[in-house]
């Protein structure tokens, strides 16, 4: 990531050089996988086990009325390579630090928190995540590179880091069905977050963990696995 120091404000973003290499690299990568799909799309056609049978036969249906089969291959590769990049640059998380708030923005999706309600910030495996003044997670956000540069832009601006991770970690168990510690409706909200989990519904996933949380339940995830926390875990 890079981070931009100003006077007032830290903003730790994916590094320009690598956005550049997405989108320029994406649009070639797309362009030489269309003209090698191109090039091929007659032996491939001929095969019995390849997928998406029916646009292969197309393809080698006019691989021969060149120049315009190149041309098509190259630029719908193209097109697809930049797609793709779109997308990648919609999920790069762009961090705004002040003394005051932070600000975590993905593409059209903005949160602030506030500092005064910040009681530690950690790393989570590739995630970034707040925790408030009762344990509950303030925000929870993925990202891709090094988190040096988090981890000096909340310093800088008197944040308190946890070096060593998530201060309650010990303080979560593994979610089964049915489990009777689980409060109000934590358990059902559980299983349709464990749906959406082995869909890779992330809309699902981010929505059913805020309803979660206003139950008072903190939950996380290794792979496909659910655990969970109850808030004032200083207190169980």
């Amino acid at each position: 990531m890079d981070a931009v120091y100003r006077r007032n404000e830290t903003v730790v973003s994916e590094p320009a050089w690598a956005m550049g290499l997405m989108w320029l690299g994406l649009p070639l990568a797309g362009a030489g996988l269309g003209w090698l799909l191109q090039a091929l799309a007659g032996w491939l056609a001929e095969l019995p086990w390849v997928p998406f049978k029916g646009p292969v036969e197309l393809i080698a249906s006019v691989a021969d009325n060149e120049p315009v089969a190149t041309i098509v291959s190259l630029a719908i590769g193209g097109v697809a390579g930049l797609v793709l990049a779109f997308i990648g640059a919609m999920e790069a998380l762009v961090v705004r630090i002040t003394d005051g708030d932070v600000t975590l923005r993905r593409g059209d999706s903005t949160s602030m928190v506030n500092r005064s309600a910040v009681q530690t910030v950690f790393i989570d495996g590739k995630q970034l995540v707040l925790l408030g003044r009762e344990a509950e997670e303030l925000a929870r956000e993925g990202f891709e590179l090094g988190a040096d540069r988090l981890r000096d832009g909340f310093l800088a601006h008197g944040y308190p880091w946890a070096a060593a991770g998530d201060p309650y970690r010990d303080k979560f168990r593994r979610w089964v069905p049915e489990d009777p510690e689980l409060p109000g409706s934590a358990d059902a909200l559980l299983k349709a977050r464990g749906k959406a989990l082995e869909k890779g519904n992330k809309t699902d996933i981010t929505e059913l963990r805020a309803e979660l949380a206003k139950l008072g339940v903190v939950v996380r995830e290794e792979e496909k696995r659910q655990y969970w926390r109850r808030t004032h875990p200083t207190s169980d």
